[in-house]
């Protein structure tokens, strides 16, 4: 029987899974599994669209679809968890399987914090994440630096610190970091990002640390929860899923593997927080950027931590309406209500009109706040530092109530 903390190398029993899936299939086969056995009532996960470059979501009931989410979109920006929020009723009346990045994870958790998503309804297959690339900045690099039409590209990867292209002429890599030192590669809010192994999860899935005979034919799997541990256990049981201790070595260049990434989001950290200027200088580089703003709410109806059904950067008597760029007001109190608990996900950078740095400028502020107060969002279910609460009696009141005032307020 599995348990939390156990490791182990996993891949599929089925031919068409360990064929199409990525690293032996397992993530694709515990949802297929999870789903064919009435553990869930669907799976929401990302398949290829257009092209590689088009990740979409997919809402699955019939297991016989699920192989179309195998493999891996490193193009794919998507944040999952709103999509539960907003158009499955936050997983209230039905029991879900998704498959998470760390963003996603911690998405998960601070909307479950706010009560807009049930926990208990969803089992997280997290996926080990190393960053993703926007979709245009993909095709300009692969034109460049490639030199290659980026139509013709079937398949993309990131490996051993590499970007990897695959056409009908064959592969071709290049180092991720001589990439970035250039402008590619990629998002910023990724190259920031200190969440590689998505722990919050109930598994965690990657290649890394799959060394041996198992290279590239299995899954690394981490188990993460009980909730983990019976799905991996129920689909070994039925046959799914083949599985065999990881090579102790393995474990070790997966844990160095992931100290490196940390490392490696430290310096960017470093470099972008400092090019943003200290105190004043700070300032009016935000108010510069974001005088650019058209407001088209893009930042807030993507954002995981905006909730609010009436917005307060939608009342008159707070931001003028009809005025673009809107006053800076605006923005002051998006970076108040979100600073505490932002994740770094970038979906309010990614979507912006105007290609302004919303989540360098968020970042920013919630890694400030974290040193102040300790207080790291996504991890666990500990309330956010800005809720409003004002006795600290009253606080340890609501957090043993498991409700605070700042997720009722708005309802």
């Amino acid at each position: 029987m599995s348990a939390k903390g156990d490791m182990l190398y996993a891949w599929a029993n089925d031919a068409d899974i360990l064929e199409k899936g990525e690293c032996g299939g397992a993530v694709t086969t515990l949802l297929k599994y999870a789903l064919e056995s009435g553990m869930v009532d669907a799976v929401l996960a990302v398949q290829k669209g257009y092209d590689i470059y088009d990740a979409t979501p997919v809402f699955i009931t019939d297991p016989a679809e699920i192989i179309k989410t195998a493999g891996s979109l490193h193009c794919g920006t998507l944040l999952l968890p709103k999509l539960i929020k907003n158009w499955l009723g936050g997983a209230n009346d039905m029991k879900i399987a998704v498959t998470v990045k760390g963003c996603d994870a911690k998405a998960m958790y601070e909307l479950a914090k706010r009560e807009q998503i049930n926990l208990d309804n969803v089992i997280m297959i997290g996926l080990n994440c190393g960053g993703s690339v926007s979709p245009v900045s993909a095709r300009k690099m692969i034109a460049d630096k490639f030199e290659t039409d980026p139509d013709t590209v079937v398949k993309e990867e990131i490996d051993k610190g590499q970007f990897i292209i695959e056409t009908a002429d064959g592969h071709k890599g290049i180092s991720i970091d001589d990439l970035e030192e250039e402008g590619y590669g990629r998002r910023a809010n990724c190259q920031r990002c200190k969440t590689k192994v998505p722990r919050q999860a109930d598994l965690a899935c990657g290649n890394w640390g799959v060394i041996g005979d198992k290279a590239g034919k299995a899954t690394f799997v981490e188990v993460c929860s009980d909730k983990g541990a019976e799905l991996l256990d129920a689909a070994v049981k039925a046959g799914a899923l083949a599985t065999e201790d990881p090579i102790p070595k393995g474990i070790v260049i997966r844990g160095k593997i992931e100290n490196a990434m940390f490392k490696l989001a430290d310096k960017y950290r470093e470099k972008q927080f400092s090019e943003l200027g200290e105190s004043t200088d700070r300032l009016k580089f935000i108010m510069d950027e974001t005088s650019k703003c058209i407001k088209c709410y893009q930042c807030i109806e993507n954002c995981p931590i905006c909730y609010c059904k009436e917005c307060s950067t939608k009342k008159a008597h707070l931001v003028t309406p009809g005025q673009v760029p809107p006053p800076f007001m605006f923005h002051l109190i998006r970076y108040s209500h979100i600073a505490d608990s932002c994740i770094n996900c970038g979906q309010c950078e990614e979507l912006c009109a105007m290609d302004i740095p919303n989540a360098l400028f968020m970042h920013s502020l919630q890694t400030e706040m974290e040193k102040m107060f300790g207080f790291t969002p996504g991890v666990n279910m500990d309330l956010p530092i800005l809720a409003l609460v004002e006795e600290p009696a009253e606080r340890d009141r609501l957090s043993a109530t498991g409700s605070d005032q700042i997720f009722d307020i708005f309802k």
